[in-house]
């Protein structure tokens, strides 16, 4: 994410790689903080009632109107699991129990990763919430697979269907850097680095 002015001073800041680093980092010119931008984390549930599982049709963007699994930014002081579950709420009104993690993906090029956890709905009743359009329990052959939202969601469902022939669902890594063909743009990060002469000094 290009970062214009420090958050602690306001003033401009430069692409630089400070001492003791081996990174470019957004330093600021004047105070000389250097700002540190990390992956986000991603939690959210495969959760299922029955053979069916539960997706959610996005109410905002990116993707808005496609489906998804509910899932989002993990808060600070929560656990991956407390994220999953609550974010199943959020999205969805649904009230799950975890099982287990089941799917962990790198997304380098937008600097995310996600945990999804595989749950059990405690009831079918299933609502949108404040972000999502819909929310609807899919059997397989019901899925909209031409109206997935992202490649995650796709990698998710057709495992579990797979997996639930031999009764085992074993941990699902990957590294996904494509997007569906379907999907809209996404905002990426801007690579160009400023040519400015070096800072004297940088403090974190």
């Amino acid at each position: 994410m290009t970062m214009n002015f420090c958050s602690h001073c306001g003033n401009p800041v430069a692409l630089r790689t400070p001492d003791n680093d081996s990174r470019q980092r957004h330093v600021c010119l004047s105070c000389s903080t250097v700002h540190y931008q990390n992956p986000n984390i991603i939690a959210g549930c495969l959760a299922t009632y029955g053979d069916k599982v539960l997706l959610c049709r996005r109410g905002i963007e990116p993707q808005k109107g496609l489906w998804t699994l509910p899932a989002g930014f993990l808060e600070n002081g929560e656990t991956t699991e407390q994220g999953a579950a609550r974010e199943s709420w959020e999205e969805a009104r649904a009230q799950v129990d975890i099982d287990h993690l089941y799917g962990v993906f790198n997304v380098p090029h937008i600097s995310q990763v996600y945990m999804i956890y595989r749950a059990q709905l405690t009831t079918p009743t299933v609502a949108a919430g404040e972000e999502s359009l819909a929310a609807q329990l899919f059997s397989e052959d019901e899925i909209p697979w031409d109206q997935l939202a992202f490649s995650v969601v796709e990698t998710m469902l057709k495992r579990i269907f797979e997996d639930r022939k031999n009764d085992a669902y074993p941990l699902v890594t990957e590294v996904h850097c494509q997007a569906l063909p379907n999907s809209k743009p996404q905002n990426t990060i801007d690579d160009e680095l400023l040519d400015l002469p070096p800072l004297a000094a940088s403090a974190m």
